[in-house]
């Protein structure tokens, strides 16, 4: 099976350089366990972000994605481990660690009978921003997301892609440094996933946002992506797409992923 280790000096597959230490990254997961009373969904999970990356979490449904982002955002305690956001502890100051981060879950979560700008500004507040600055920044993001046009129209009347993209843009009201995103172009058209994808690329690009992209869909990751692999609670793999498949002696990352969620499940295989 193959090892992940980011101290190494460099990536001897691509010549890229190793993840970033933990201190030096936008999202540091260490160590992060957890169970539902006898079933562990996560497993010693370690891994980075790196500020200014596009990481993919790569995993079947099922994997762990959606209990580490409740773990990450606090809507689950941490059991075990630790997570820090821009070397601030959630656990010890979440406050300063939660308001570097926007976060797009899974679900919908919008008022579908408010408008598009009044779904901003209720978010704002939460957030304490007054109403002004509210104002300037929903028409920011909302110019930003491609959503302009739709700013005083009901939510209800926007398509699927739409209001994913309005999720995004709520999430970046507070300017955050860090965009988690969990399975975001569920359920759209290859259109709206395309269009999605390429908005939050952008934010990487443009903008030095670090991300966090959970899917268990391959197309969504290119070779120059960051990605970490997760199967059933536990990483197979961390490095760039290119390294990943290198070391699994595979012909694409298909392949490579087939390759090792069928070797974690031989018997007696140990995790590294």
């Amino acid at each position: 099976m193959m090892k992940h280790d980011a101290s190494t000096a460099g990536d001897q597959a691509t010549g890229l350089p190793s993840p970033p230490h933990p201190d030096g990254a936008a999202l540091a997961i260490e160590g992060v366990s957890h169970s539902y009373g006898s079933r562990k969904a996560l497993d010693n999970v370690r891994f980075t972000v790196a500020p200014g990356r596009f990481t993919a979490l790569l995993g079947l449904n099922g994997a762990g994605k959606s209990t580490l982002f409740s773990i990450i955002t606090r809507l689950f305690g941490l059991q075990a481990g630790r997570i820090r956001i821009f070397s601030h502890d959630i656990g010890r100051e979440p406050g300063e660690a939660l308001r570097r981060m926007g976060v797009v879950f899974q679900p919908r979560t919008l008022d579908l009978d408010l408008s598009v700008t009044q779904n901003l500004l209720y978010h704002a507040a939460l957030q304490g921003i007054d109403r002004r600055e509210a104002r300037i920044r929903s028409g920011d993001v909302l110019s930003r997301m491609g959503l302009a046009d739709r700013a005083g129209g009901k939510v209800r009347d926007l398509s699927g892609g739409q209001m994913r993209r309005l999720e995004i843009a709520r999430a970046l009201l507070h300017r955050p440094r860090l965009l988690l995103l969990d399975e975001p172009t569920v359920g759209l058209d290859v259109k709206a996933r395309a269009e999605i994808l390429g908005h939050v690329r952008g934010l990487v690009t443009e903008q030095g946002t670090g991300v966090l992209w959970a899917t268990h869909l391959f197309d969504e990751i290119v070779p120059d992506n960051d990605l970490v692999i997760l199967h059933e609670g536990r990483i197979l793999a961390e490095g760039r797409v290119a390294r990943v498949v290198a070391e699994a002696h595979a012909r694409d990352l298909h392949s490579a992923f087939v390759q090792l969620t069928e070797t974690a499940a031989a018997p007696g295989d140990a995790m590294p």
